[in-house]
């Protein structure tokens, strides 16, 4: 399997699966002179770790990460970081009634077709275990971004879950840290927790969308036609294990405005322009603009539920299976954090690039 790295100048590469000794990833391109420390990592991967409440899988991982190359003295040397979490909790044997089954939704059938084997125990590399390794990179991604652009923060939340979503108008974002779901209303979380208890207790799961803000980061980050920063931010999010879409801004309902009502209109101020709106998602042109960069992805709902589907073994009889283990009913919570970690990956990156093309200042200043 080839195909596991990211990035253009700030590479990542991660390894490793659901059910062997550890999984982790290979940092090549982070700047030297960075300070990062184990616990400073451990602080975005505690978030992630499963376990934490009753709306996540049951499976117990303190997801320690251990820095084992490219930091000396505290600072990154600008040689290949390395970063290993170990397995400490897996249960093989809950996988054994789907060795010869495919799950319904899940990439199990997939990988079979194109390999010809396939890690069962998790689903392996399919695993949203994997994503353990790229909230690491991403955090240190984020030690970079405050030496290079201080100011700049990256926030992720739930904006819906299955029917039900937030409403914009009761956003608080110190309630983001306050509930099990991320979520800036505190009413929508209210109403969530009932809602995924019933949904867990029946053995069933649902999907989410996660919005991902930066505020922040400079205009011009990203290039015409084939690097544009939200074609990176698509594809980094689109990679993501169960994520079935990506919006940049508006997304999709801006197909519903007109273009007197998308315009984002500018101004002129003393610190420079200003928009009107962001319907744009602060990137046009593939180009940042100055204003915050907005993601949204969609999360498909668990795959692995304790419902009875019909499926096929692997010699091709019809057959029904129920997946046993443990699972989140809703693996769009943990996806929080994977999100925050993907875009400071992909922005961190794009800095990296802007500097090496044009240096450090802009020069399309205007006023």
């Amino acid at each position: 399997m080839s195909l596991n790295t990211f990035g253009h100048l700030f590479r990542v590469t991660t390894w490793g699966e659901s059910h062997g000794p550890a999984l982790g990833c290979t940092v090549d391109g982070c700047p030297p002179g960075v300070p990062v420390t184990a616990e400073e990592l451990q602080h975005w991967l505690d978030k992630r770790k499963p376990g934490q409440n009753k709306y996540t899988t049951q499976r117990r991982e303190a997801d320690e990460v251990e820095i084992l190359s490219g930091v000396f003295e505290g600072v990154t040397t600008g040689t290949p970081v390395q970063l290993m979490i170990r397995n400490t909790d897996q249960r093989s044997k809950d996988y054994g009634d789907i060795a010869e089954k495919f799950r319904p939704g899940h990439a199990d059938i997939t990988y079979w077709q194109k390999y010809g084997i396939r890690d069962y125990r998790g689903g392996g590399r399919s695993s949203a275990r994997e994503t353990a390794a790229r909230v690491a990179a991403g955090g240190l991604a984020r030690n970079a971004l405050a030496r290079l652009v201080p100011g700049l923060s990256i926030k992720g939340f739930m904006v819906s879950m299955g029917e039900r979503a937030a409403d914009p108008a009761r956003y608080d974002m110190a309630e983001i840290d306050r509930n099990p779901f991320w979520t800036p209303d505190a009413r929508a979380a209210a109403d969530w927790a009932g809602y995924l208890d019933d949904l867990r207790k029946s053995g069933n799961s649902v999907g989410a969308v996660i919005e991902v803000v930066a505020t922040g980061a400079p205009a011009g980050l990203g290039a015409p036609v084939y690097g544009k920063l939200d074609t990176d931010l698509a594809a980094a999010m689109m990679s993501i294990n169960a994520v079935k879409g990506v919006e940049i801004g508006d997304g999709f309902a801006a197909a519903r405005l007109t273009g007197e009502q998308n315009a984002d209109e500018i101004a002129m101020s003393q610190g420079g322009p200003v928009y009107s709106s962001n319907h744009a998602g602060g990137i046009l042109g593939g180009i940042s603009t100055g204003q915050d960069i907005v993601v949204r992805f969609a999360v498909k709902p668990t795959s692995s539920i304790l419902k009875p589907r019909k499926t096929i073994t692997k010699s091709g009889e019809e057959t029904e299976i129920i997946t046993k283990g443990r699972h989140d009913p809703c693996v769009g919570i943990r996806a929080v954090p994977v999100g925050e970690a993907m875009m400071a990956c992909v922005l961190l990156d794009h800095i990296l690039l802007h500097r090496g093309q044009v240096g450090e200042g802009l020069p399309g200043k205007i006023g």
